[in-house]
């Protein structure tokens, strides 16, 4: 039998509360090592947040209902319809995005998008573009300016707007200026078709509620900053970002 002096027990006790004082000095280093990264990531935050609790108070009030009657009175086939219409825009303004970033093919792909949509599919009502398979090219002017070597920016929650960058920020202004509901109608018509389209994108939205989980605030910049990447890397980009696990799919969305 092993016999234990109890002269041991001091040794071993300091031993045992050193590893735990260096088990815990490390925890600490990591955890603000992490923060400095974040931070780092979206040094705006502070500010962020304010404006985002400012924008969920205004769609928890007022947005989400309205898109909630909305969804309620449009039929499936009204909303494609309306989906369709808004697309058809997004097209044209790709056409000439795409001439900007240098790629003609997919210039000429969405300028036969708008083309045949607004003839043939009644002002873009129809997506016959699609049925006929010609390809589109999802872009704007902040995927323009990414293609020109302009830095992205920080991460900024604009008022009502939502959840942006500097880049892409300045790239909405242009794409709304070079949009032909920008330049063909007026003030009423314009901000008509806007809160419109919004009501239409909040809609569709509804259902996607129900997987948000953990920081509303986070995951909203999350996913906002993974789909930027995605579409200015023009394919599916590794998420080394989020904070959260990558068991979603941008399909249910």
């Amino acid at each position: 039998m092993v016999r234990l002096s109890t002269t041991d027990f001091p040794g071993r006790s300091t031993r045992l509360v050193a590893g735990l004082m260096r088990a815990l000095l490390i925890a600490l280093a990591l955890c603000a090592t992490a923060a400095q990264a974040q931070q780092q990531a979206d040094p705006w935050e502070g500010y962020n947040r304010r404006v985002f609790e400012f924008n969920d108070d205004a769609d928890r009030l007022i947005i989400r209902p309205v898109a909630r009657g909305y969804d309620a009175v449009m039929p499936e086939f009204g909303r494609v319809g309306v989906n369709n219409f808004f697309s058809n825009f997004y097209d044209f303004n790709g056409a000439l995005n795409a001439l900007l970033q240098g790629r003609i093919e997919q210039a000429v792909n969405n300028t036969f998008r708008v083309v045949a949509n607004s003839t043939i599919g009644v002002f873009g009502l129809f997506d016959v573009a699609s049925m006929a398979g010609i390809p589109r090219y999802e872009t704007d002017f902040g995927h323009t300016l990414s293609v020109w070597g302009v830095p992205r920016g920080n991460f900024v929650m604009l008022p009502i707007l939502g959840p942006s960058t500097v880049r892409a920020a300045f790239g909405a202004s242009v794409d709304a200026y070079m949009s032909p509901t920008g330049q063909m109608m007026n003030d009423e018509a314009y901000w008509g078709l806007r809160v419109f389209n919004v009501l239409d994108i909040r809609a569709g939205l509804l259902d996607a509620e129900e997987i948000m989980t953990g920081d509303r605030y986070v995951f909203f910049r999350d996913v906002y900053l993974q789909s930027r990447a995605v579409l200015e890397a023009g394919g599916q980009v590794k998420d080394d970002f989020s904070e959260f696990d990558n068991d979603w799919d941008e399909d249910d969305f």
